[in-house]
């Protein structure tokens, strides 16, 4: 409980923190379709996707051409449509990366993930496209998909999965897929040391999650960093394990939008307490990892944090980027060492930072 409280306190004290560095923002492309996720191309040049269902070749010099997808299952509304672009570990060699998207109809959709060959020059053309993975069970309505994706050292891929919204109660059963993490091999099938082996749902590493937004892997540390959106205050962020318990809906430090209780529970035995706890919610929406640090995007916060790692506690380092008043939906730092951000509406922009420090 001392934990959760120093989280808590870090964040009534936000207001007082003072930047560590300056940062410079460059506008790399403008009117992009609710951007949702960038990826660097070894030959230079940006995937962004779009997520009203667009996969986008932005070059160097900003020109934008629309990469030829064959997606027929895709299904576009409200919070639905396509999401995470993730290249392959040996993109250089296979050309290969995947996709998540929510697949299917306004009364049967859930998060499903291809993956595909993109063409070796532009114009680009994702080739090859097969299904690897498929949420289940479908559900009717369009929010809570979840979708972040994230490489394993063993090239296995981390699946983040929302709880569908109103059947939050399904993400602590381990029979489907609904507020999870799951873990699958390139080929989608669930590696046989994976924690549970139930058979209606074998790919799941860890449960109990609401809506992860951000999910990285970290190398210096071996360990998996994880946000997810908490309901009326909340958000949290989260150590992975696996097979680990991270509470919801049994255990929350959110309240319904109502203002009823979710749970009267803030913690229970079994159940991976939060390291740090964004409250009010602020909506983070995408994980980087930057010198050591940790880099956090929010929508209805409209800022990019940077959070570090002192004395085993996640601290607020710095806040960044609320003169320009825009949803932050993503930060990705390339493999470049570039520091790339996405703004969340109908005219979005690929920006670069610079911290200077």
């Amino acid at each position: 409980m001392k934990r959760l409280m120093m989280g808590l306190v870090l964040l009534i004290a936000t207001s007082a923190v003072t930047q560590a560095a300056t940062l410079r923002t460059e506008i790399l492309a403008e009117k992009l379709n609710f951007p949702w996720s960038v990826a660097e191309l070894p030959e230079g040049g940006f995937l962004v996707t779009e997520r009203s269902g667009q996969l986008v070749f932005i070059s160097e010099s900003g020109n934008k051409r629309a990469v030829e997808l064959d997606l027929p299952d895709l299904y576009v509304a409200a919070q639905a449509g396509l999401f995470e672009v993730l290249l392959a570990p040996d993109f250089m060699t296979t050309r290969e990366l995947v996709l998540s998207y929510s697949c299917g109809t306004e009364r049967a959709n859930n998060t499903c993930v291809v993956r595909g060959i993109l063409s070796p020059q532009p114009p680009y053309s994702l080739l090859n496209t097969q299904n690897i993975f498929t949420a289940l069970p479908k559900k009717e309505g369009a929010a809570h998909y979840g979708a972040r994706m994230t490489r394993l050292p063993d090239a296995t891929l981390l699946i983040a999965l929302g709880d569908g919204f109103v059947y939050r109660e399904q993400a602590q059963k381990l029979d489907n897929h609904l507020g999870k993490i799951v873990r699958v091999t390139r080929n989608g099938e669930a590696p046989d040391d994976n924690p549970f082996n139930h058979s209606q749902a074998p790919e799941i590493f860890s449960y109990g999650h609401r809506n992860v937004q951000g999910l990285i892997y970290d190398a210096a540390r071996d360990a998996i960093w994880q946000h997810e959106h908490g309901p009326k205050g909340g958000d949290e962020l989260n150590k992975i394990v696996k097979g680990g318990n991270y509470g919801w809906p049994i255990a929350t430090f959110g309240i319904d939008y109502t203002g009823a209780k979710v749970s009267p529970f803030r913690e229970l035995p079994g159940v991976k307490p939060p390291l740090y706890l964004w409250t009010p919610s602020l909506a983070p929406a995408g994980l980087a990892l930057y010198k050591g640090d940790l880099l956090v995007t929010h929508l209805a916060g409209k800022r990019l944090q940077r959070l570090r790692l002192v004395d085993d506690q996640w601290q607020l380092e710095g806040e960044y980027l609320q003169d320009i008043n825009a949803r932050l939906r993503a930060v990705y730092v390339a493999p470049s060492g570039r520091i790339l951000v996405l703004t969340d509406s109908a005219e979005g922009q690929l920006l670069e930072v610079f911290f200077e420090d």
